[in-house]
Formats: C-alpha cells, sequence, structure tokens
C-alpha cells in the first residue's frame, strides 16, 4: 500500500521561503508531488513534519491555513489510495499524484455544482437547473469568487454562508433554499464517495416555514379591476396578468406563459401544470377573453402576450416579463393603498381565499391551497369534476361584479 510523508526543502536563497512537497512511495519508488504552501524553515517542525507558528506573529494565520490545507491534502491522499487499493489493480506512485490533480481539478465545489447544473439540464430537469444555478450563484458571491473543495466544506462554512445571507436582508425561507440546495449538492458527493461526510449543515437552517397568507379580499380586487391605467401600459400590463391569473383559478405565470393557442378549444383551457404534470380543464370566460383582446394577436404558438418574439429565448422572456410585472405590480399596491408585498403568486392565494368566503368546499380548494405541499392540493382539485370548480370560479367572477 501506498504511503504518503509530508516534506520541507528550504530555498537555496537565503531569508527566503522555501516550499512544502509531498513524499509519494510505493512499491519502492518515490515521486514528488509539490505545492504552492511557502513558509520559513522557522516555521518547519521536521521531527513532527508539520508546519508551526515562529515568533512573528504577523504570519499566525498564514502558517495555520498552510497546516490546515496540509491536513485537507493527506486526508485527500489517504482516500484516493484506499480507493485505489480496493479496486484490486495494481497502481503506481504517479496514478496516485494523476488522481489527486484530477480531484483538486473536478472536485471543488464550484466545479463539481457546475458538473451537476448540466446533468440536471441535459436531463430534462430546466427549472431544476435553474434553482441550482441561483444556489451557485449566491455561493460564489459569498465566496467572492474563491472557489472551495468539496472536502473543506464544514459547519463554519455554512454558519459563515448563512449569516452572510442574513445580512442582506433573506427571510428564513429565502435562507433554506440555497442551504438545501447546496446540501443536495454535497450529499451527492458523499454518495459518489468524493468526500465523508462531515455534517456541515447541521447547523443552519434548512426548514420550510409555513408561508404568511398573501391573499387579497374582494373589494381589493376589486378596487385593482377599476384602475385606470391606460397611460401607463407597463403597469396595465402587470395588472391584467395578475388578473388573468385570478381568472385562471390562480394559474402560476410560467403555465400562464406556455399556454398554447391550440389548448383554448370549445371555450375551456386544458393544459399540464409545469410543477407537478397534473392536467386541468379551466373554463374560458369573457373576463379572460376582454384582457386577450386588448393586446395584438400572438406571432408564436402561444395564447397570451407573454412570448411573443418567436426568435427570442423563451426562457429569457418568461423570467424578464415576471420580472417587470411583478416590479409594476407593487405600484399598483400602493394605488389600492395595501401593505402586502404583491406579486404574481398572489393571485393564486386570493383566488383559493375567495373560494373559501364564498363557501367552496374545501375538497375543491383544500383549505385556501394552504397545504405543505402544493401537489397535494391538485390531488384534490383533478380529482373532481371540473364543471364543480368552473362553478365555483363563476361564483368567484361574479363577485367582482356585485
Amino acid at each position: 500500500m501506498a504511503s504518503v510523508k509530508v516534506k520541507f526543502r528550504p530555498s537555496a536563497v537565503v531569508g527566503q521561503e522555501g516550499c512544502i512537497y509531498y513524499q509519494i512511495l510505493h512499491e519502492q519508488k518515490s515521486r514528488r508531488l509539490s505545492t504552492d504552501f511557502r513558509i520559513f524553515p522557522s516555521e518547519w517542525d521536521e521531527k513532527h513534519s508539520q508546519a508551526i507558528t515562529g515568533k512573528e506573529s504577523s504570519r499566525r494565520d498564514l502558517v495555520l491555513s498552510v497546516r490546515e490545507n496540509i491536513r485537507q491534502d493527506l486526508q485527500r491522499l489517504i482516500r484516493i489510495i484506499r480507493k485505489l487499493e480496493l479496486k484490486g489493480l495494481s497502481y503506481t506512485a504517479d496514478d496516485v499524484i494523476k488522481e489527486f490533480r484530477n480531484y483538486k481539478e473536478e472536485y471543488s465545489m464550484f466545479n463539481y455544482m457546475t458538473r451537476t447544473i448540466e446533468k440536471l439540464r441535459h436531463n430534462g430537469k430546466v427549472r431544476t437547473s435553474e434553482t441550482y444555478r441561483s444556489a451557485l450563484n449566491s455561493f460564489r458571491r459569498f465566496r467572492k469568487g474563491e472557489d472551495i473543495m468539496l472536502d473543506s466544506i464544514g459547519p463554519d462554512v455554512m454558519e459563515d454562508y448563512e449569516a452572510w445571507l442574513k445580512l442582506r436582508g433573506l427571510i428564513p425561507n429565502s435562507i433554506s433554499f440555497y442551504t438545501r440546495i447546496l446540501r443536495a449538492v454535497y450529499n451527492r458527493a458523499v454518495t459518489d464517495d468524493i468526500t465523508e461526510n462531515r455534517n456541515p449543515f447541521r447547523k443552519v437552517y434548512t426548514g420550510v416555514d409555513k408561508t404568511v397568507k398573501r391573499a387579497l379580499p374582494l373589494p381589493i380586487i376589486r378596487k385593482i379591476t377599476g384602475l385606470k391605467l391606460a397611460m401607463t401600459p407597463a403597469v396595465d400590463f402587470a395588472r391584467d396578468m395578475f388578473m388573468m391569473s385570478f381568472y385562471l383559478r390562480g394559474m402560476s405565470f410560467i403555465d400562464m406563459a406556455y399556454l398554447k393557442k391550440s389548448d383554448l378549444k370549445n371555450g375551456r383551457i386544458t393544459y399540464r401544470r409545469k410543477k407537478t404534470g397534473k392536467q386541468l380543464i379551466i373554463g374560458w370566460v369573457a373576463e379572460m377573453q376582454k384582457i386577450l383582446d386588448k393586446y395584438p394577436e400572438n406571432k408564436t404558438a402561444y395564447l397570451l402576450p407573454i412570448i411573443t418574439n418567436p426568435a427570442a429565448n423563451e426562457r429569457n422572456t418568461y423570467r424578464n416579463k415576471c420580472y417587470n410585472i411583478n416590479r409594476n405590480l407593487k405600484k399598483i399596491a400602493k394605488m389600492v393603498g395595501i401593505n402586502v408585498p404583491l406579486t404574481l403568486y398572489v393571485a393564486r392565494h386570493s383566488w383559493a381565499s375567495a373560494a373559501k368566503v364564498k363557501g367552496i368546499p374545501v375538497s375543491v380548494i383544500s383549505e385556501g391551497m394552504g397545504h405543505n405541499s402544493e401537489a397535494t392540493t391538485q390531488i384534490y382539485l383533478s380529482s373532481l369534476d371540473t364543471s364543480v370548480i368552473d362553478r365555483a370560479n363563476d361564483l368567484i367572477l361574479k363577485s367582482l361584479k356585485s
């Protein structure tokens, strides 16, 4: 079995730092693995083969960092040797060095997560890959672009990251969004035997707080519909898309964006939710058509005026429209005098709340869509005759006119 020794080579120039290297011994052959670590002779303990803090206190942190890096490198080398031994095939000291260099290149957090994102996208999980990309970008900013090895991620790193997110005003659920994704990537690395599980997430929040309801009462919805916004087209469009979501039983914006003209037949919209894959059928009513008639016919195959340029990147268009709409909805919130952070998702909560107020059975709306899992709510909705839900929707829309 191969062995590893840590060595120090003094500089040939007096007063200059020497270098640390590793000596890989296997089958009576020795190979040298260089490092970038530099220390003075007074900072090296030959007997114990380790870096020590010298008299210069200004170099204490640097020396301790070198010592920690050496410890991590030794752990990686030992893990690599163990893997090579378990394979039962012959190997050389050069093979150990080659695997170590590959490890350093491939198994940093940034590189490993980037490959994971690419794999998700390749497997058709585009939305998941985008959430992973968002988490990676956040972690990059926290690290100021400095990568970190997967086996170097410990509780202290994640606690610092959590504190960094809090300083930027993120709420617990938003912090958990990022930490849970990083945990999933880390656990994947553990499963792939890239690192031993150091439980780095044990001291940070990775739960999900129940979201405070963001539903608007029907009188406020009526105020929104009554706003005169012809002089501000962008705000008018935001109001129209908010109301279209409300009319469509709280349809999510991504499902609205990808509704096709062919989905509208015989006075009904038939589509599958992007999130759950469940099929829904919604009656097409006059209020929906009135909004649609305000805009030129879409030149694409899509029904609503969201993705309208056939040559544009559809995902980018959808995301930009969503951002701009939510930004303009904040203006609408001020116009109608509400403190709720108005977004497209509020339309979904508002429809559910309105249905509950109108006495619609809990089985239809599943307690105002208050389940922790949206998929559970969808099970209730999809199990009913669509005419029941359409009648519920009719009751809600009629309330806006009274």
